[in-house]
């Protein structure tokens, strides 16, 4: 292994579930792995932007034949690339926002997302195959079976999807549920419920650290 790649996507740096489940992941990871390094970006505090034609078009334009922003575009997609394909492993936190992953991680997936470079027809030739990779996809409320909003989670069949699927990452999702209930009084009959989902995930976060 190269480099552990940590992608954060929480818009809360600070008090943020998915952050310190993945922080509790790290140290075990670390204390397991001293020697190894950890390349950490937070597409919060530096955003990535979101696609624009000069980014799509500059991807069929031969180098020599493009604008200074196609240019630009496709220099930030080949610094992405090269990150994500020379990481060993890979940490994700992509909390729920409005039943889907927030913006700032779909616009890293789509600045990365090139095809002949990080995706391919046949999935056998996908760079990342095989690569362990763990989510912490926290959630405000319960998503689980026989719950109101069951079937609502359109967060962890995208992440199967897109990192499963289509790259080819051994995925494990840590899914910490009703994050709200300590902080919604509306919640606080939840809150038992919360505390123990919230322990089962950093539990979880320490196993998959050492499973690596």
């Amino acid at each position: 292994m190269t480099y552990l790649l940590h992608i954060d996507s929480s818009a809360v740096p600070h008090r943020s579930v998915s952050r310190d489940v993945a922080a509790t992941f790290l140290t075990a990871w670390q204390k397991e792995n001293p020697e190894l390094t950890v390349v950490h970006r937070d597409l919060t505090t530096d955003p990535l932007p979101h696609l624009t034609p000069d980014a799509v078009t500059g991807r069929v334009t031969a180098p020599e034949e493009r604008t200074e922003a196609q240019a630009a575009a496709i220099a930030l997609q080949d610094t992405l690339i090269e990150e994500f394909h020379g990481a060993g492993a890979y940490l994700f936190t992509v909390p729920m926002y409005n039943n889907s992953v927030p913006s700032a991680f779909k616009a890293w997936v789509d600045q990365v997302f090139v095809v002949g470079r990080v995706i391919f027809g046949n999935p056998d030739q996908v760079p990342t195959r095989g690569r362990r990779a763990v989510v912490v996809a926290s959630r405000g409320g319960g998503y689980g079976p026989g719950t109101p909003r069951e079937g609502m989670d359109h967060v962890t069949p995208f992440l199967q999807t897109i990192l499963g699927s289509s790259l080819g990452l051994n995925l494990d999702v840590i899914t910490p549920e009703l994050t709200m209930a300590p902080n919604n009084p509306a919640m606080a009959a939840l809150r038992p419920l919360a505390e123990a989902s919230l322990a089962k995930a950093h539990a979880e976060a320490e196993e998959y650290a050492r499973q690596f």
